[in-house]
Protein backbone atom coordinates (compact mmCIF):
# COMPACT_ATOMS: atom_id res chain seq x y z
CA UNK A 1 0.00 0.00 0.00
CA UNK A 2 1.34 3.80 -0.45
CA UNK A 3 2.97 5.22 2.34
CA UNK A 4 3.13 9.11 3.35
CA UNK A 5 6.09 10.88 2.39
CA UNK A 6 7.33 13.68 4.60
CA UNK A 7 5.29 16.16 2.26
CA UNK A 8 2.03 14.29 2.61
CA UNK A 9 2.55 14.20 6.37
CA UNK A 10 3.17 17.75 6.58
CA UNK A 11 0.20 18.72 4.72
CA UNK A 12 -2.46 16.31 6.65
CA UNK A 13 -1.00 17.75 10.19
CA UNK A 14 -1.58 21.39 8.69
CA UNK A 15 -5.28 20.48 7.38
CA UNK A 16 -6.16 19.33 10.83
CA UNK A 17 -4.62 22.20 12.46
CA UNK A 18 -6.52 24.47 10.19
CA UNK A 19 -9.90 22.79 10.96
CA UNK A 20 -9.24 22.78 14.84
CA UNK A 21 -9.12 26.40 14.70
CA UNK A 22 -12.22 26.75 12.83
CA UNK A 23 -14.31 24.10 14.95
CA UNK A 24 -12.96 26.53 18.14
CA UNK A 25 -14.40 29.86 16.18
CA UNK A 26 -17.57 27.36 15.41
CA UNK A 27 -17.78 26.68 19.07
CA UNK A 28 -17.33 29.84 20.78
CA UNK A 29 -19.90 31.09 17.94
CA UNK A 30 -17.73 33.47 16.03
CA UNK A 31 -18.88 31.43 12.91
CA UNK A 32 -22.53 30.43 12.46
CA UNK A 33 -23.34 26.88 10.89
CA UNK A 34 -24.11 28.04 7.59
CA UNK A 35 -20.67 29.28 8.30
CA UNK A 36 -19.11 26.72 9.15
CA UNK A 37 -20.22 23.93 6.70
CA UNK A 38 -17.85 24.34 3.64
CA UNK A 39 -14.82 24.56 5.93
CA UNK A 40 -16.97 21.14 8.30
CA UNK A 41 -17.91 18.98 4.98
CA UNK A 42 -13.88 19.63 3.58
CA UNK A 43 -12.89 17.75 6.19
CA UNK A 44 -15.61 14.63 6.06
CA UNK A 45 -18.17 16.23 8.47
CA UNK A 46 -21.73 16.03 8.34
CA UNK A 47 -24.81 17.12 10.61
CA UNK A 48 -26.79 14.58 10.95
CA UNK A 49 -30.43 13.89 12.22
CA UNK A 50 -28.81 13.70 16.03
CA UNK A 51 -25.09 14.49 16.02
CA UNK A 52 -21.97 15.43 13.59
CA UNK A 53 -20.98 12.58 11.74
CA UNK A 54 -17.09 11.98 10.56
CA UNK A 55 -16.52 10.26 6.91
CA UNK A 56 -12.84 8.71 7.11
CA UNK A 57 -11.18 8.31 3.43
CA UNK A 58 -10.03 4.43 3.03
CA UNK A 59 -8.42 4.96 -0.36
CA UNK A 60 -9.30 1.80 -2.86
CA UNK A 61 -10.52 0.37 0.44
CA UNK A 62 -6.69 -0.76 1.40
CA UNK A 63 -5.96 -0.83 5.02
CA UNK A 64 -3.16 -1.96 7.22
CA UNK A 65 -3.25 -3.76 10.77
CA UNK A 66 -2.10 -0.17 12.14
CA UNK A 67 -4.80 1.89 10.57
CA UNK A 68 -7.86 -0.87 11.86
CA UNK A 69 -6.65 -0.92 15.15
CA UNK A 70 -6.71 2.84 15.39
CA UNK A 71 -10.30 3.30 14.25
CA UNK A 72 -11.24 0.70 16.93
CA UNK A 73 -9.55 3.14 19.22
CA UNK A 74 -11.34 6.35 17.92
CA UNK A 75 -14.45 4.11 17.93
CA UNK A 76 -14.22 3.75 21.88
CA UNK A 77 -12.75 6.99 22.62
CA UNK A 78 -14.74 9.18 20.65
CA UNK A 79 -17.96 7.14 19.44
CA UNK A 80 -20.39 4.29 20.76
CA UNK A 81 -18.15 1.64 20.06
CA UNK A 82 -18.39 0.67 16.32
CA UNK A 83 -18.18 2.15 13.26
CA UNK A 84 -19.74 1.52 9.56
CA UNK A 85 -17.98 0.84 6.92
CA UNK A 86 -20.07 2.14 3.75
CA UNK A 87 -20.54 1.65 -0.23
CA UNK A 88 -17.62 3.99 -1.50
CA UNK A 89 -14.88 1.80 0.96
CA UNK A 90 -14.95 4.51 3.57
CA UNK A 91 -15.35 3.98 7.61
CA UNK A 92 -18.26 6.85 8.77
CA UNK A 93 -18.24 7.67 13.00
CA UNK A 94 -22.23 8.87 13.61
CA UNK A 95 -21.54 9.83 16.79
CA UNK A 96 -18.65 12.04 17.53
CA UNK A 97 -18.56 15.44 19.65
CA UNK A 98 -17.74 18.15 17.51
CA UNK A 99 -15.40 19.87 20.12
CA UNK A 100 -13.47 16.37 18.94
CA UNK A 101 -13.64 16.00 15.35
CA UNK A 102 -9.61 17.53 15.47
CA UNK A 103 -8.44 15.15 17.82
CA UNK A 104 -9.90 12.25 16.10
CA UNK A 105 -8.09 13.87 12.77
CA UNK A 106 -5.01 14.68 14.48
CA UNK A 107 -5.09 10.56 15.50
CA UNK A 108 -5.63 9.58 11.79
CA UNK A 109 -3.14 11.23 10.90
CA UNK A 110 -0.83 9.52 12.85
CA UNK A 111 -1.69 6.44 10.95
CA UNK A 112 -1.61 7.85 7.58
CA UNK A 113 -5.13 8.57 7.22
CA UNK A 114 -7.41 11.79 6.84
CA UNK A 115 -11.22 12.64 6.16
CA UNK A 116 -10.54 15.26 3.15
CA UNK A 117 -12.20 14.92 0.36
CA UNK A 118 -14.63 12.55 1.85
CA UNK A 119 -17.11 15.17 1.34
CA UNK A 120 -18.64 18.19 -0.62
CA UNK A 121 -18.41 19.12 -4.58
CA UNK A 122 -15.23 17.36 -5.49
CA UNK A 123 -13.96 14.49 -6.43
CA UNK A 124 -14.42 11.81 -3.80
CA UNK A 125 -12.50 8.92 -2.48
CA UNK A 126 -11.33 6.53 -5.73
CA UNK A 127 -12.35 2.78 -5.12
CA UNK A 128 -11.53 -0.44 -6.75
CA UNK A 129 -12.18 -3.70 -6.67
CA UNK A 130 -11.87 -5.60 -3.68
CA UNK A 131 -9.66 -8.39 -4.78
CA UNK A 132 -7.37 -6.29 -6.70
CA UNK A 133 -3.80 -7.92 -6.26
CA UNK A 134 -4.72 -11.29 -5.70
CA UNK A 135 -7.94 -12.26 -8.15
CA UNK A 136 -7.75 -14.87 -10.75
CA UNK A 137 -8.85 -13.26 -13.49
CA UNK A 138 -7.12 -9.63 -12.67
CA UNK A 139 -5.55 -8.07 -16.14
CA UNK A 140 -3.80 -5.60 -14.17
CA UNK A 141 -3.71 -4.55 -10.22
CA UNK A 142 -6.16 -1.29 -10.51
CA UNK A 143 -5.04 -0.34 -6.80
CA UNK A 144 -1.85 1.98 -8.52
CA UNK A 145 -3.82 3.55 -11.08
CA UNK A 146 -6.34 4.68 -8.03
CA UNK A 147 -3.19 6.19 -5.97
CA UNK A 148 -2.42 7.93 -8.91
CA UNK A 149 -5.71 9.65 -9.04
CA UNK A 150 -5.75 10.13 -5.96
CA UNK A 151 -2.55 12.06 -5.59
CA UNK A 152 -3.52 14.20 -8.71
CA UNK A 153 -7.01 14.62 -7.30
CA UNK A 154 -5.89 15.93 -3.81
CA UNK A 155 -6.98 19.52 -3.43
CA UNK A 156 -7.01 20.37 -7.60
CA UNK A 157 -7.49 23.90 -7.46
CA UNK A 158 -9.75 23.27 -10.51
CA UNK A 159 -11.64 20.74 -9.27
CA UNK A 160 -12.48 21.49 -5.79
CA UNK A 161 -15.26 22.92 -6.53
CA UNK A 162 -17.40 20.86 -9.20
CA UNK A 163 -20.92 21.52 -9.78
CA UNK A 164 -21.75 18.24 -7.67
CA UNK A 165 -19.36 15.51 -6.29
CA UNK A 166 -17.56 13.50 -8.63
CA UNK A 167 -16.97 9.80 -8.04
CA UNK A 168 -14.18 7.64 -10.06
CA UNK A 169 -14.13 3.91 -9.59
CA UNK A 170 -11.21 1.48 -11.56
CA UNK A 171 -11.45 -2.32 -12.00
CA UNK A 172 -8.41 -4.37 -13.25
CA UNK A 173 -10.28 -7.66 -13.39
CA UNK A 174 -12.39 -9.38 -16.13
CA UNK A 175 -15.72 -9.48 -13.63
CA UNK A 176 -16.58 -5.65 -12.50
CA UNK A 177 -16.25 -5.94 -8.85
CA UNK A 178 -16.30 -1.89 -8.84
CA UNK A 179 -19.39 -0.81 -10.05
CA UNK A 180 -17.27 1.18 -12.60
CA UNK A 181 -20.88 1.82 -14.97
CA UNK A 182 -22.15 3.79 -11.73
CA UNK A 183 -20.05 6.05 -11.61
CA UNK A 184 -18.96 9.87 -13.05
CA UNK A 185 -16.10 7.94 -14.63
CA UNK A 186 -15.33 4.15 -14.38
CA UNK A 187 -12.32 3.04 -15.50
CA UNK A 188 -11.63 -0.72 -16.96
CA UNK A 189 -8.54 -2.33 -17.30
CA UNK A 190 -7.83 -4.00 -20.68
CA UNK A 191 -4.82 -5.16 -23.26
CA UNK A 192 -5.37 -4.51 -26.41
CA UNK A 193 -3.99 -6.96 -29.66
CA UNK A 194 -0.54 -5.78 -28.90
CA UNK A 195 -0.73 -6.48 -25.09
CA UNK A 196 0.03 -2.89 -24.03
CA UNK A 197 -2.47 -2.15 -20.88
CA UNK A 198 -5.05 0.83 -21.23
CA UNK A 199 -8.29 1.61 -20.19
CA UNK A 200 -11.80 1.45 -21.62
CA UNK A 201 -13.37 4.99 -20.18
CA UNK A 202 -17.45 5.32 -19.25
CA UNK A 203 -18.69 8.70 -18.60
CA UNK A 204 -22.20 9.60 -16.80
CA UNK A 205 -23.08 6.80 -14.53
CA UNK A 206 -24.57 7.14 -10.76
CA UNK A 207 -27.78 6.68 -9.11
CA UNK A 208 -29.65 9.05 -7.09
CA UNK A 209 -32.70 10.34 -8.28
CA UNK A 210 -32.18 10.11 -11.52
CA UNK A 211 -30.07 6.64 -12.11
CA UNK A 212 -27.97 6.05 -15.37
CA UNK A 213 -25.61 3.74 -16.61
CA UNK A 214 -22.41 5.03 -18.12
CA UNK A 215 -21.55 6.05 -21.77
CA UNK A 216 -18.50 4.46 -23.11
CA UNK A 217 -16.63 6.90 -24.30
CA UNK A 218 -13.11 5.14 -25.21
CA UNK A 219 -12.48 1.71 -25.88
CA UNK A 220 -9.13 1.62 -25.44
CA UNK A 221 -7.01 5.04 -23.30
CA UNK A 222 -3.25 4.25 -23.20
CA UNK A 223 -2.35 4.32 -19.62
CA UNK A 224 0.27 6.88 -20.11
CA UNK A 225 -2.65 9.05 -20.72
CA UNK A 226 -4.22 8.19 -17.82
CA UNK A 227 -4.32 11.70 -16.14
CA UNK A 228 -4.94 13.67 -19.40
CA UNK A 229 -7.88 12.40 -20.42
CA UNK A 230 -9.85 12.26 -16.94
CA UNK A 231 -8.32 15.64 -17.01
CA UNK A 232 -9.90 16.05 -20.00
CA UNK A 233 -13.83 14.91 -19.27
CA UNK A 234 -13.59 17.16 -15.65
CA UNK A 235 -12.76 19.90 -17.71
CA UNK A 236 -16.10 19.59 -19.83
CA UNK A 237 -18.36 18.89 -17.07
CA UNK A 238 -16.64 21.53 -14.76
CA UNK A 239 -17.44 24.27 -17.58
CA UNK A 240 -20.23 22.73 -18.82
CA UNK A 241 -22.28 20.98 -16.00
CA UNK A 242 -25.06 22.35 -14.53
CA UNK A 243 -25.22 24.65 -11.64
CA UNK A 244 -28.36 26.30 -11.63
CA UNK A 245 -30.07 22.65 -10.16
CA UNK A 246 -28.35 20.50 -7.99
CA UNK A 247 -30.31 17.98 -8.91
CA UNK A 248 -29.45 18.31 -12.85
CA UNK A 249 -25.68 19.09 -11.50
CA UNK A 250 -24.25 15.69 -12.30
CA UNK A 251 -22.48 14.70 -15.21
CA UNK A 252 -24.80 12.12 -16.17
CA UNK A 253 -27.29 14.90 -16.64
CA UNK A 254 -24.44 16.73 -19.19
CA UNK A 255 -24.63 13.29 -21.06
CA UNK A 256 -28.10 12.69 -21.49
CA UNK A 257 -28.88 16.46 -22.48
CA UNK A 258 -25.83 16.85 -24.90
CA UNK A 259 -25.84 13.71 -26.36
CA UNK A 260 -22.40 11.14 -25.88
CA UNK A 261 -21.28 11.52 -29.16
CA UNK A 262 -21.10 15.79 -28.92
CA UNK A 263 -19.86 14.87 -25.65
CA UNK A 264 -16.98 12.22 -26.82
CA UNK A 265 -15.89 14.72 -29.19
CA UNK A 266 -15.71 17.87 -26.78
CA UNK A 267 -13.51 15.30 -24.41
CA UNK A 268 -10.95 14.11 -27.18
CA UNK A 269 -11.01 17.86 -28.34
CA UNK A 270 -9.85 18.94 -24.84
CA UNK A 271 -7.74 16.16 -24.50
CA UNK A 272 -6.08 16.77 -27.95
CA UNK A 273 -5.05 20.82 -26.95
CA UNK A 274 -3.53 19.78 -23.49
CA UNK A 275 0.24 20.06 -23.09
CA UNK A 276 0.94 16.48 -24.00
CA UNK A 277 4.45 16.36 -21.54
CA UNK A 278 2.10 17.71 -18.59
CA UNK A 279 -0.41 14.73 -17.58
CA UNK A 280 2.09 12.15 -19.19
CA UNK A 281 3.16 9.19 -17.25
CA UNK A 282 6.27 8.05 -17.84
CA UNK A 283 7.41 4.49 -17.00
CA UNK A 284 9.25 4.83 -14.65
CA UNK A 285 6.80 7.07 -12.41
CA UNK A 286 4.30 3.70 -13.11
CA UNK A 287 7.13 1.54 -11.83
CA UNK A 288 7.65 3.89 -8.93
CA UNK A 289 3.37 3.13 -8.12
CA UNK A 290 3.11 -0.23 -9.00
CA UNK A 291 6.09 -0.99 -6.06
CA UNK A 292 3.69 0.50 -3.22
CA UNK A 293 1.55 -2.73 -4.42
CA UNK A 294 3.91 -5.38 -5.03
CA UNK A 295 2.55 -8.53 -3.43
CA UNK A 296 3.51 -10.01 -0.39
CA UNK A 297 6.39 -12.69 -0.64
CA UNK A 298 4.28 -16.01 -0.32
CA UNK A 299 5.85 -19.49 0.54
CA UNK A 300 5.03 -22.03 -2.03
CA UNK A 301 2.21 -23.75 -0.56
CA UNK A 302 0.16 -27.34 -1.88
CA UNK A 303 -3.31 -26.42 -3.44
CA UNK A 304 -5.16 -28.72 -1.15
CA UNK A 305 -5.25 -28.80 2.87
CA UNK A 306 -6.08 -31.42 4.88
CA UNK A 307 -6.85 -29.86 7.75
CA UNK A 308 -9.45 -27.82 5.64
CA UNK A 309 -10.93 -30.82 4.07
CA UNK A 310 -11.28 -32.55 7.84
CA UNK A 311 -13.10 -29.66 9.66
CA UNK A 312 -15.27 -29.30 6.35
CA UNK A 313 -16.25 -32.86 6.49
CA UNK A 314 -17.09 -32.56 10.71
CA UNK A 315 -18.15 -29.31 10.67
CA UNK A 316 -21.59 -27.69 8.57
CA UNK A 317 -21.37 -24.18 10.04
CA UNK A 318 -16.97 -23.95 8.43
CA UNK A 319 -18.10 -25.78 5.42
CA UNK A 320 -21.13 -22.98 4.73
CA UNK A 321 -18.42 -20.36 5.19
CA UNK A 322 -15.60 -21.72 3.16
CA UNK A 323 -18.37 -22.60 -0.11
CA UNK A 324 -19.80 -18.86 0.76
CA UNK A 325 -16.87 -16.45 2.01
CA UNK A 326 -13.70 -18.12 0.83
CA UNK A 327 -12.00 -17.68 -3.11
CA UNK A 328 -9.23 -18.88 -4.19
CA UNK A 329 -6.23 -16.75 -4.19
CA UNK A 330 -4.11 -16.36 -7.37
CA UNK A 331 -1.31 -18.16 -5.34
CA UNK A 332 -2.04 -21.92 -5.24
CA UNK A 333 -2.59 -22.38 -1.63
CA UNK A 334 -3.88 -19.48 -0.60
CA UNK A 335 -7.16 -18.26 -0.33
CA UNK A 336 -9.21 -14.48 -0.24
CA UNK A 337 -11.13 -14.55 2.63
CA UNK A 338 -14.68 -12.03 3.45
CA UNK A 339 -15.40 -11.35 6.70
CA UNK A 340 -19.20 -10.82 6.80
CA UNK A 341 -20.41 -7.19 8.35
CA UNK A 342 -24.19 -8.59 8.03
CA UNK A 343 -24.61 -10.81 11.45
CA UNK A 344 -28.33 -11.64 10.98
CA UNK A 345 -30.21 -9.25 12.67
CA UNK A 346 -27.21 -7.07 12.94
CA UNK A 347 -26.69 -3.40 11.11
CA UNK A 348 -25.35 -3.62 7.56
CA UNK A 349 -21.61 -2.25 7.17
CA UNK A 350 -21.26 -1.71 11.36
CA UNK A 351 -18.42 -3.14 12.97
CA UNK A 352 -17.06 -2.88 16.60
CA UNK A 353 -14.33 -2.22 17.98
CA UNK A 354 -13.63 -5.45 19.47
CA UNK A 355 -14.30 -6.67 16.25
CA UNK A 356 -12.04 -4.23 14.54
CA UNK A 357 -9.67 -5.48 16.84
CA UNK A 358 -9.77 -9.10 15.72
CA UNK A 359 -9.49 -8.26 11.98
CA UNK A 360 -6.47 -6.31 12.54
CA UNK A 361 -4.76 -8.83 14.46
CA UNK A 362 -5.83 -11.63 12.02
CA UNK A 363 -4.68 -9.36 9.07
CA UNK A 364 -0.68 -9.10 11.20
CA UNK A 365 -1.03 -12.86 12.35
CA UNK A 366 -2.35 -14.52 9.07
CA UNK A 367 -2.89 -11.83 6.12
CA UNK A 368 0.39 -10.20 5.62
CA UNK A 369 -0.75 -7.02 7.33
CA UNK A 370 -3.38 -6.08 5.05
CA UNK A 371 -7.15 -5.64 5.08
CA UNK A 372 -9.51 -4.66 2.62
CA UNK A 373 -13.08 -2.49 2.19
CA UNK A 374 -15.59 -3.62 -0.43
CA UNK A 375 -18.08 -1.22 -1.57
CA UNK A 376 -20.41 -4.38 -0.25
CA UNK A 377 -20.00 -3.15 2.95
CA UNK A 378 -17.57 -6.39 3.98
CA UNK A 379 -14.00 -7.06 5.15
CA UNK A 380 -11.07 -8.86 3.33
CA UNK A 381 -8.49 -11.09 4.49
CA UNK A 382 -6.64 -11.13 1.23
CA UNK A 383 -3.92 -13.50 2.04
CA UNK A 384 -4.76 -16.48 3.84
CA UNK A 385 -2.71 -19.66 3.57
CA UNK A 386 -5.07 -22.29 3.11
CA UNK A 387 -3.68 -24.13 6.11
CA UNK A 388 -4.85 -21.47 8.41
CA UNK A 389 -8.23 -21.19 7.63
CA UNK A 390 -9.92 -23.11 10.09
CA UNK A 391 -7.71 -21.28 12.71
CA UNK A 392 -8.81 -17.79 11.32
CA UNK A 393 -12.54 -19.07 11.11
CA UNK A 394 -12.60 -20.23 14.69
CA UNK A 395 -11.30 -16.70 15.50
CA UNK A 396 -13.57 -14.91 13.92
CA UNK A 397 -16.54 -16.91 15.02
CA UNK A 398 -15.20 -15.92 18.64
CA UNK A 399 -16.39 -12.34 17.54
CA UNK A 400 -19.46 -12.76 15.44
CA UNK A 401 -17.61 -12.41 12.25
CA UNK A 402 -17.81 -16.05 10.48
CA UNK A 403 -21.81 -15.77 8.99
CA UNK A 404 -21.08 -17.64 5.92
CA UNK A 405 -23.77 -15.51 3.75
CA UNK A 406 -21.36 -13.55 1.22
CA UNK A 407 -23.15 -13.02 -1.73
CA UNK A 408 -26.21 -14.21 -0.46
CA UNK A 409 -30.23 -13.15 -0.03
CA UNK A 410 -28.83 -11.88 3.80
CA UNK A 411 -26.13 -9.92 2.91
CA UNK A 412 -27.72 -6.85 2.50
CA UNK A 413 -26.44 -3.16 1.41
CA UNK A 414 -28.09 -0.55 3.51
CA UNK A 415 -27.65 3.04 3.83
CA UNK A 416 -28.21 4.31 7.58
CA UNK A 417 -31.25 5.72 6.67
CA UNK A 418 -33.81 7.56 9.03
CA UNK A 419 -32.30 6.51 12.13
CA UNK A 420 -29.54 8.91 11.25
CA UNK A 421 -29.34 10.60 8.04
CA UNK A 422 -31.33 14.42 7.44
CA UNK A 423 -31.92 13.15 3.99
CA UNK A 424 -33.41 9.89 4.27
CA UNK A 425 -37.46 9.43 4.36
CA UNK A 426 -37.82 5.84 5.61
CA UNK A 427 -35.63 3.47 7.53
CA UNK A 428 -33.50 0.71 5.63
CA UNK A 429 -31.67 -0.61 8.42
CA UNK A 430 -34.72 -2.49 9.68
CA UNK A 431 -35.68 -3.68 7.05
CA UNK A 432 -32.67 -5.38 6.23
CA UNK A 433 -32.47 -6.57 9.26
CA UNK A 434 -35.73 -7.89 9.20
CA UNK A 435 -35.19 -9.68 5.77
CA UNK A 436 -32.13 -10.94 7.18
CA UNK A 437 -33.74 -12.72 10.01
CA UNK A 438 -36.71 -14.36 7.36
CA UNK A 439 -34.43 -15.73 5.39
CA UNK A 440 -30.91 -16.65 7.04
CA UNK A 441 -27.67 -18.06 5.93
CA UNK A 442 -28.58 -21.88 6.74
CA UNK A 443 -30.32 -23.99 4.19
CA UNK A 444 -32.55 -21.82 2.54
CA UNK A 445 -30.73 -19.27 2.02
CA UNK A 446 -28.29 -21.81 0.08
CA UNK A 447 -31.03 -23.24 -1.98
CA UNK A 448 -31.81 -19.63 -2.95
CA UNK A 449 -28.24 -19.00 -3.83
CA UNK A 450 -26.70 -15.79 -4.72
CA UNK A 451 -29.13 -12.68 -4.75
CA UNK A 452 -28.02 -9.45 -4.25
CA UNK A 453 -30.69 -7.43 -1.93
CA UNK A 454 -29.79 -3.56 -1.76
CA UNK A 455 -31.40 -0.93 0.21
CA UNK A 456 -31.64 3.15 0.03
CA UNK A 457 -33.60 5.21 2.85
CA UNK A 458 -33.72 7.86 -0.13
CA UNK A 459 -33.87 8.72 -3.56
CA UNK A 460 -30.47 9.65 -2.95
CA UNK A 461 -29.64 5.85 -3.22
CA UNK A 462 -26.30 5.14 -0.58
CA UNK A 463 -27.41 1.80 -0.72
CA UNK A 464 -27.61 1.02 -4.40
CA UNK A 465 -30.76 -0.04 -4.59
CA UNK A 466 -30.95 0.86 -8.42
CA UNK A 467 -28.18 -1.94 -9.18
CA UNK A 468 -29.47 -4.75 -6.84
CA UNK A 469 -30.68 -8.09 -8.24
CA UNK A 470 -33.79 -6.66 -5.77
CA UNK A 471 -33.80 -3.35 -4.73
CA UNK A 472 -35.99 -1.43 -1.97
CA UNK A 473 -35.99 2.29 -2.02
CA UNK A 474 -38.17 3.75 1.30
CA UNK A 475 -39.54 6.82 0.15
CA UNK A 476 -42.71 9.03 3.05
CA UNK A 477 -46.07 8.63 1.53
CA UNK A 478 -48.81 10.69 3.59
CA UNK A 479 -46.79 10.47 6.69
CA UNK A 480 -46.42 6.30 6.64
CA UNK A 481 -42.89 4.98 5.19
CA UNK A 482 -43.58 2.78 1.85
CA UNK A 483 -40.88 1.05 0.24
CA UNK A 484 -41.14 0.77 -3.76
CA UNK A 485 -39.22 -2.40 -4.93
CA UNK A 486 -37.10 -2.81 -8.22
CA UNK A 487 -36.07 -5.72 -9.92
CA UNK A 488 -33.50 -6.59 -12.28
CA UNK A 489 -30.47 -4.29 -11.20
CA UNK A 490 -27.20 -5.50 -11.28
CA UNK A 491 -23.76 -3.63 -10.77
CA UNK A 492 -21.10 -6.02 -12.62
CA UNK A 493 -20.12 -5.61 -15.94
CA UNK A 494 -23.30 -6.25 -17.25
CA UNK A 495 -24.71 -3.39 -15.67
CA UNK A 496 -28.17 -2.37 -15.53
CA UNK A 497 -31.07 -0.11 -13.46
CA UNK A 498 -33.67 -2.21 -11.52
CA UNK A 499 -37.17 -2.30 -12.89
CA UNK A 500 -39.74 -0.81 -10.93
CA UNK A 501 -42.76 -3.51 -10.09
CA UNK A 502 -45.25 -2.07 -9.07
CA UNK A 503 -47.11 0.30 -5.84
CA UNK A 504 -44.86 0.19 -3.10
CA UNK A 505 -45.29 -1.70 0.47
CA UNK A 506 -45.55 -0.99 3.69
CA UNK A 507 -43.16 -0.91 6.22
CA UNK A 508 -45.40 -4.02 7.85
CA UNK A 509 -45.67 -5.92 4.53
CA UNK A 510 -42.52 -5.17 2.82
CA UNK A 511 -40.38 -8.28 3.62
CA UNK A 512 -43.79 -10.50 2.55
CA UNK A 513 -43.01 -8.90 -0.73
CA UNK A 514 -39.67 -10.20 -0.64
CA UNK A 515 -40.43 -13.66 -0.35
CA UNK A 516 -43.05 -13.70 -2.75
CA UNK A 517 -40.59 -12.39 -5.10
CA UNK A 518 -38.40 -14.93 -4.12
CA UNK A 519 -40.73 -17.98 -3.89
CA UNK A 520 -41.58 -17.07 -7.26
CA UNK A 521 -38.00 -17.15 -8.81
CA UNK A 522 -37.55 -20.33 -6.96
CA UNK A 523 -41.12 -21.67 -9.05
CA UNK A 524 -39.59 -20.66 -12.14
CA UNK A 525 -36.34 -21.19 -12.23
CA UNK A 526 -35.12 -24.14 -14.26
CA UNK A 527 -32.82 -25.77 -12.57
CA UNK A 528 -30.53 -24.85 -9.00
CA UNK A 529 -27.73 -23.20 -11.06
CA UNK A 530 -30.31 -20.70 -12.91
CA UNK A 531 -29.43 -17.36 -10.67
CA UNK A 532 -32.09 -14.74 -9.80
CA UNK A 533 -31.05 -12.42 -12.71
CA UNK A 534 -31.27 -15.20 -15.46
CA UNK A 535 -34.54 -16.33 -14.28
CA UNK A 536 -35.83 -12.82 -14.49
CA UNK A 537 -34.05 -12.18 -17.65
CA UNK A 538 -35.48 -15.06 -19.00
CA UNK A 539 -39.44 -15.23 -17.77
CA UNK A 540 -39.31 -10.64 -17.72
CA UNK A 541 -41.16 -8.79 -14.85
CA UNK A 542 -44.95 -10.39 -15.25
CA UNK A 543 -45.08 -13.30 -13.33
CA UNK A 544 -43.43 -11.25 -10.25
CA UNK A 545 -45.66 -8.45 -10.97
CA UNK A 546 -48.75 -11.06 -10.93
CA UNK A 547 -47.52 -12.62 -7.94
CA UNK A 548 -47.00 -9.15 -6.16
CA UNK A 549 -50.29 -7.64 -6.81
CA UNK A 550 -53.02 -9.97 -8.46
CA UNK A 551 -52.45 -12.93 -5.96
CA UNK A 552 -50.97 -10.73 -3.11
CA UNK A 553 -53.09 -9.13 -0.29
CA UNK A 554 -49.88 -7.71 1.15
CA UNK A 555 -49.18 -4.55 -1.46
CA UNK A 556 -50.50 -1.27 -0.59
CA UNK A 557 -51.91 -0.81 -3.61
Amino acid sequence: MYHYDDFDAAFVAARVEQFRDQVARRLSGELTEDQFRPHRLMNGVYLQLHSYMLRIAIPYGVLNSRQVRKLAELARTYDRGYGHFTTRQNLQFHWPALKNVPDMLAELASVEMHAIQTSGNCIRNVTADHFAGVAHDEIADPRPYAEILRQWSSLHPEFSFLPRKFKIAVNGAAHDRAVIQAHDIGLQVVRNDAGEIGFTVYVGGGLGRTPMIARKVRDFLPERDLLGYVEAILRVYNMEGRRDNKFKARVKILVHEKGLEALREEIESEFAARDPKALTLPTKELERFRAFFAPPKLEAKKPVSDRVERRKAKDSRFASFFASNVVAHKSPGYVVVTVSLKAIGATPGDASADQMDAVADLAEDYSHDEVRVSHEQNLILPHIALDDLPAVYDRLASVGLSTPNAGGISDIISCPGLDYCTLATARSIPVAQRIAQRFGDGPRAKEIGPLKIKISGCINACGHHHVGHIGILGLERAGEETYQITLGGSGDEQAAIGQIVGPGFSSENVVEAIETIVDTYMGLRREESETFLDALRRVGMAPFKEALYDRSAGSDI
